[in-house]
């Protein structure tokens, strides 16, 4: 069966998508991927979609639900390198993608994660450093 990569990057997880995504495949990769959040503990999880050419409205909503089921693993997700014309076909299906973050870029996406566990981290033990 095929599958999409995984790979972890310290606290992070990254995918890169260098295929067509059927649905099989879509459903595959959430399957994995909540998988591995639970196994590594992943504060965060970068998709480059920017192989993608063409993303159906089925597509979108697995990576809506990709990040609303990370969330709930305590992982943030960005999505980084989106097309114009996929961005267009997206609102033009009237998909919002709620609760996915996006950047233009790997290393945008990065920084998003980042500063996210930066911010979570502080929220978490700066009130008791006094």
């Amino acid at each position: 069966m095929e599958r999409i990569p995984i790979l972890r990057m310290g606290e992070y997880l990254l995918v890169t998508i260098q295929v067509d995504m059927h649905d099989r495949l879509a459903m595959t990769l959430q399957d994995d991927l909540t998988n591995r959040i639970s196994e590594t503990g992943a504060k965060g999880v970068l998709i480059d979609i920017s192989s993608l050419e063409i993303v159906d409205s089925f597509i979108g909503r697995m990576l809506g639900n990709i990040a609303s089921m990370s969330r709930v693993l305590d992982a943030d997700t960005v999505v980084v390198g989106m097309r114009p014309a996929v961005a267009i076909t997206l609102v033009e299906l009237g998909m919002s993608l709620t609760g996915v973050r996006t950047a233009l870029n790997v290393d945008a996406g990065m920084d998003l994660l980042r500063n996210s566990l930066d911010a979570r981290k502080d929220a978490l033990y700066g009130s008791r450093i006094q």
